[in-house]
Parts: structure tokens; sequence; C-alpha cells
């Protein structure tokens, strides 16, 4: 037993196994689930002697919210206090409050669903089952993977409002607000990155909304009506010869660099790159990425060319994954990374993004010579040449085709690197 404060209960770490912490100041605990995510409950003796718990809902870390708190919704320590003090005043007064929050919750009408309570529900109860990137739907509605809400995010802002109080008016502010600023409780994005964030809110609330219409929790979709934001024009961002020249100069040989590296060399994408695993491996070169871990959910196998086992030789083999910084986790934080190889390029033309070394790969495997199916099959593109009927099909895989048009870029691409520049700088975090 201790007396929580805000701060402690923020800081309590999980364990193999849930446990509790009880409040010396009141009849109020806390348990901490092995996923981290921590919930407020009341143990007591109903008035026939037996034992019972009435779980409140979820920590909210953040301030408290407008009005009462509210059980099953996200709750600050002073509002479970609050609440369990309530529910000690029935105790005293001979009333069950178990039996009392049994009735209630057998009436919706008179415990109106949550914000936050319905979000951590649909990310628990459907996007976590079938849909591939429910962690960014989770971030979206402004949730952690665990369920724990997000300091400054949506779920959080309207955590204790009834989710059928919020009509199209609030959806069209927020989606308003994320073009302009980013999706709120994230970091601020560069011009044009931000109407993709707005399509995606988008499409998060319009399939949250339709999920609860499903559910009879609300009467209509607020999304409807609202103008689905215009898609950005695609990117045509390639890097020159003395951008790429540049950009080799400034990778070190640690995991960051070389990961930046073979990504240029094979046009894969950065993920894809990133938490390649030795297993993945094979003696001869080949790489194979399973279909969980691709964009089209297919297998992609592909012979590295010479340049790509090199550098990834160089690496020291520790861990499963191919470029780690620890041993035991996949290279993280782009970002910082970025921003590094940034300040180290400074002829670049204009404004540059990881995923444009794809496009610059593809271009340069066109300038020596591959042929465009040829192309699609050694990035692992599914629409253009094989969409349609041939993608049903036509399953020859082009492998020695695919291999010698690496292996050819691969060799222009030392061309243009070489000789290369001595002002060498590290990019990667310590530690």
């Amino acid at each position: 037993m201790k007396i929580l404060t805000a701060k402690a209960v923020e800081k309590l770490k999980s364990k193999v196994k849930r446990y509790e912490v009880r409040d010396a100041r009141s009849s109020l605990r806390l348990i901490v689930f092995p996923s981290g995510a921590k919930s407020w409950i009341v143990r007591f003796r109903r008035p026939d002697g037996r034992s019972a718990k009435l779980t409140l809902g979820p920590v909210n870390t953040g301030d408290e919210t407008d009005g009462a708190p509210v059980i099953g919704g996200p709750i600050t320590l002073a509002g479970a206090r609050k609440l369990a003090a309530e529910i000690d005043l029935e105790r005293a007064a001979g009333k069950d409050p178990a039996a009392a929050r049994a009735s209630t919750k057998r009436r919706s009408d008179d415990a109106p669903l949550t914000f936050a309570a319905a979000a951590q529900a649909f990310v628990k109860e459907h996007a976590s089952r079938k849909t591939r990137h429910w962690k960014v739907t989770a971030r979206r509605l402004g949730l952690d993977p665990d369920g724990a809400l997000r300091p400054k995010g949506i779920a959080q802002r309207w955590g204790g409002r009834p989710v059928g109080t919020i009509d199209g008016h609030d959806i069209y502010a927020l989606i308003d607000e994320v073009r302009r600023r980013g999706v709120p409780g994230t970091r601020r994005l560069r011009e044009g990155e931000t109407d993709i964030l707005a399509r995606g809110m988008h499409a998060t609330m319009s399939r949250f909304f339709s999920w609860l219409v499903s559910r009879r929790e609300v009467d209509t979709n607020p999304c409807t009506g609202i103008a689905k934001p215009e898609p950005s024009l695609p990117r045509e961002r390639v890097l020159s010869d003395d951008e790429i020249a540049a950009l080799w100069a400034a990778c070190d040989d640690g995991p960051f660099g070389a990961a930046v590296k073979v990504m240029l060399i094979t046009g894969a994408r950065r993920n894809e790159v990133s938490r390649m695993r030795r297993d993945e491996l094979s003696a001869d070169g080949v790489w194979t990425l399973p279909a969980e871990r691709s964009k089209n959910r297919r297998e992609h196998k592909v012979t590295l060319p010479l340049l790509a086992r090199t550098i990834i030789a160089t690496l020291p083999p520790t861990g499963d994954f191919v470029f780690s910084s620890n041993g035991r986790t996949p290279v993280a934080g782009w970002s910082v990374v970025k921003r590094g190889l940034d300040a180290h390029m400074p002829g670049a033309k204009q404004p540059w993004r990881l995923h444009d070394l794809r496009r610059t790969a593809v271009t340069g495997m066109a300038r020596a010579g591959a042929d465009l199916h040829v192309i699609e099959r050694a990035i692992n593109h599914t629409s253009g040449s094989f969409g349609g009927i041939v993608g049903v099909y036509q399953k020859y895989r082009y492998a020695d085709e695919v291999h010698t048009a690496l292996e050819a870029w691969a060799n222009l691409l030392r061309t243009i690197v070489s000789p290369a520049p001595t002002n060498v700088v590290s990019i990667g975090r310590r530690g």
C-alpha cells in the first residue's frame, strides 16, 4: 500500500504478470498489466459478505477532462479517487455498488459510450484483428498500441464525450486541423505530408463510426457528407548523380549508413531493408522477404548484387537483425538519421525523402538498360505490367533478369559515387 501520485502512476512499469497497487488514501487500486496498460478498480465486500470488484476505467495520465469522471472512460488519479469515494458512500448506506452498476450496464442508454472507450474497443476488437496497419489507426485515434491514451491525442481530447454527441462539425474541424498541422499528439510534418495524413484521418474516422453504427452504438456516421481531402500529386523526385554521390559520402559504415545504401541499391522500402533478418539471407546471396513483411503480402526473392552483399558483410554479425545498433532490435529513429543526412547534403537541389531512393533505384535500373517488367519484379511491384489478368496467370519471376538488372544498376552506382569524398560523418545514435 502506498500513497499514489500522478507521477508515480505514470512511472510504474509492467512485469511478467499483472499486479495491483493499493492507494493508501482510498479504497482505490491500480492494476498494471504485462502489456503496460493500466486500469483503476475498487475491491470491497457486498452487504452479504461476498467479495466484489468494480472496474472504473483505464488510466488517464493527462489533464482532467471537463465534467465529472465517468466509469468506463479514461480517468485521472483524482477522478478515480472521487469515484472510489462515491462507492464507499454507497456501501456505508447499505447499498450494493456492484449490483447497481450491473443494472446500469444492462441499459447502455444510462451510460453512454465515451469516445476513448469506443476507440479502445475498436482497435482491440476490430482493427488489430482485421487490418494490417492497425497501429497507425490507433495512433490516429490518439492511442498507443496497448490502448493507453497518447498525450494531446484526440482520444484524450474527446475522451469523456459520448460518441453520439460527435457530429459533422467536429469531424470537419478535426480533418482541417490535421490538414494544417498534422495528427494531434504527433510531430509536425512538412507541407504536403499533412494532406496525406488528413486523408488517412478521414478514412480512419469513417471506418470507426461505421463500426459503431454496425454495433448500434450510434445512429449515423458523422463523416457522411464531409469531403475527403484531395490526394497529393504523385512525387517525381529522383536524386541527381551529384546528390547520390553526396548521400553515399554522408553515410558512415554503421548500420544506418549501410541500410541507406542497400535501399538505394535494391530499391526496397525502408521498413523492408531496416528490419531485414539474417535468416532471410542465404549463403548464395538470395534475400527472401517474407509475405508478412512485404507491402503487397507476397513473398519476394531477389539475389542481392555484389555491392549490397559487400556492405552487409562489413556489419558485425550480432543478433537476428542485419541492421541493428544494439544487437537486439532493428535500427529506428529515422527522422534523426534523415536530418543528419540533410545536414551533410547542402548541395541538394530540393527537399527529398528516404522513399525517393526507391524511385531513384528504379530510374537507375532503366538507365542501365533493364526492361520495365524486370524492374517491376525487382522491386516487388504488382500493378503496372503485372496488373489484372497478367498478375493472376503470369507467375514467372524473372529471377536471372532481375539479378542482372540490379548488378547493372550497382555497377552504374559505383561509377557515380567513385572516387568517394572523404567527409564521412556518423548519422547513427550512440548506444
